[in-house]
């Protein structure tokens, strides 16, 4: 049965990033990033939290909407890059609905595995 059309903005991003996997990197900015490898794509990714935190502290709320486009499309070509599926990702948000914090981040301490 095939899937359902995304109908949520950032469903609808992320199935356009994928279909730039294969593109031209002349014509496309994601299908570029995509050539220069995983490693530029969380390099990019890290440089746009920074200025997202930066226009945040600076209290420019039209500044810190547009650092958060910005990095949430980063951080949806992270994912396409890295083959995670967005809704394995939406899923773990389901799971830790209604879930302290403190309490989430004790049950990922129990699971971790020892150091050597």
């Amino acid at each position: 049965m095939p899937k359902a059309p995304p109908t949520h903005i950032v469903d609808r991003l992320y199935t356009v990033i994928q279909s730039r996997r294969d593109a031209d990197p002349d014509e496309s900015n994601t299908a570029r990033l995509f050539a220069r490898g995983v490693e530029k794509i969380a390099q990019k990714l890290g440089e746009e939290a920074v200025e997202t935190v930066i226009e945040a502290i600076n209290g420019k709320r039209k500044a810190v909407v547009a650092e958060s486009a910005d990095l949430l499309y980063h951080l949806l070509v992270l994912w396409a890059a890295r083959e995670i599926d967005i809704e394995d990702v939406w899923a773990e948000l389901g799971r830790r609905e209604g879930i302290s914090g403190i309490a989430e981040k004790e049950t990922r301490k129990k699971d971790a595995p020892a150091a050597d």
